[in-house]
């Protein structure tokens, strides 16, 4: 009789929990509202707004007053708590994440066609598993721009396929794996030229505009197919955009707990700013006014220590004092793949958060990094009533390693910052996997670090 058997037999099996469950739950809601950055964004701002955070417009006056606040740029959100007590405050405590997935971009000039197929010029966004986009239905969403300026939220709902070439014109592809030229074979279809089907229409539906009203647009593709909670237990979960709404859900949640907590009121004493990161354009590598490269974080950060009275020595004396949990996507080990990792660093599933480390600073996890996550997540584990496990990421030696907005933090900002996230498989492709209980997990480990 196997292990497996055996559990079975003595009902050995983890279940999921009831808080595990709702936070998947409210995960998908979030990933369904958030097709592209823009919306995303708004989420966290309308959600904390919810809560009880003021929203913040960084074109104005910075407020100073202690209290929750929350801003968006674009693509990209910031939330922070100003603390009742200042003299003492030691430094900021931030998670950072990023709200961009890859994909297609829809270009400028969108209309192309093909033997009577009317379709979408696209431009392919970060490094996407371009065979995972074919045969299932898209639609495109982000922000559209009017004559004025302004900007308008947008979806276009499921209008685009990306169809394959049937195997009896391409035999070998089983063997030889799908080989896509990435400028001539990933255009999608979006109509019959005979029906008129035309994308500007579309996009100016999808805004509620005139065509002659719009000017330009941020566009990106995405997976029409519902998130869904399967495997015999209700264990996994299928989902969009996990790369990296998973974890931006899970700051998001945790700060959301912050408020519910009443941090905010003056009987409250926080030692550290917390603050909630959610970049843009981390998968096409940071460099922009939303990215991690850019000068979002140290602006905010700048302004919140202006506005609690802090020269540039006590700011410089707060930065030595923080700390980044930089949260995305872990690599899970592959049961079909399984050489393809390290084989003694080979993340599971619902085993836990993953602290990600690289010899090379493709992640910026430390010694010191990897103890202070292994703290919080005691504490955190005490606090729940349950044990939080956790795990460590390396890659293999033979494969390259992917980078995260963690060694751009250090490097922009001189702050001390940990790498970590939940394992997935299918990491990059228009549907991903995690685990259901993972994600709550990541949650109440953000939680405990803006407040231990």
């Amino acid at each position: 009789m196997t292990d497996t058997q055996q559990k079975a037999q003595r009902g050995d099996f983890r279940s999921v929990p009831a808080t595990a469950k709702a936070h998947a739950q409210d995960l998908i809601e979030f990933v369904q509202a958030s097709p592209s950055s823009f919306h995303a964004a708004t989420q966290v701002v309308e959600r904390l707004a919810k809560a009880g955070a003021m929203v913040v417009d960084e074109a104005g006056q910075w407020p100073s007053a202690p209290g929750a606040y929350v801003m968006r740029r674009d693509g990209a959100a910031v939330a922070w708590i100003v603390p009742e007590k200042r003299d003492s405050l030691e430094g900021f405590r931030i998670v950072g994440s990023h709200t961009d997935s890859p994909g297609f971009r829809v270009k400028p000039y969108p209309a192309a066609a093909s033997v009577g197929y009317a379709q979408v010029a696209v431009e392919v966004y970060g490094g996407a598993l371009l065979g995972s986009w074919t045969d299932r239905e898209i639609e495109f969403a982000g922000r559209v721009i009017d004559r004025e300026g302004k900007e308008h939220l947008a979806r276009t709902g499921p209008v685009a396929r990306i169809p394959q070439l049937a195997i009896h014109m391409n035999r070998g592809v089983n063997e030889e794996g799908l080989k896509l030229h990435r400028q001539n074979e990933t255009t999608p279809v979006i109509g019959l030229e005979t029906f008129g089907a035309d994308i500007f229409d579309t996009i100016a539906a999808a805004a509620d505009l005139d065509r002659d009203d719009i000017v330009a647009w941020d566009l990106i593709s995405c997976d029409t197919q519902p998130p869904r909670i399967f495997g015999t237990h209700g264990e996994l979960l299928a989902c969009a955009r996990l790369d990296n709404l998973l974890s931006v859900h899970s700051s998001l949640v945790a700060f959301e707990a912050l408020l519910a907590d009443g941090l905010t009121s003056p009987d409250t004493t926080l030692h550290t700013v917390p603050v909630m990161v959610a970049f843009d354009h981390e998968e096409v590598g940071s460099a922009t006014t939303t990215g991690a490269a850019g000068p979002l974080l140290s602006d905010v950060l700048t302004r919140i220590a202006v506005s609690l009275g802090c020269d540039l020595e006590r700011t410089q004396q707060l930065y030595r004092g923080s700390v980044c949990l930089s949260a995305d996507g872990a690599h899970g080990v592959h049961p079909n793949y399984v050489g393809e990792h390290e084989p003694g660093h080979r993340p599971q599933l619902n085993e836990g958060p993953v602290i990600k480390i690289n010899a090379n600073q493709r992640y910026a996890t430390t010694a010191a990094g990897q103890a202070e996550v292994i703290r919080i997540a005691r504490a955190a584990s005490a606090r729940i009533g349950q044990d939080i496990p956790v795990q460590s990421f390396v890659s293999a030696n033979h494969k390259p390693c992917g980078s995260t907005i963690g060694p751009i933090t250090a490097t922009r900002l001189g702050i001390d910052t940990v790498d970590i996230g939940a394992a997935m498989l299918s990491m990059h492709s228009a549907r991903e996997m995690c685990g259901t209980v993972d994600p709550w997990w990541l949650a109440e480990l953000s939680r405990e670090f803006w407040v231990s």
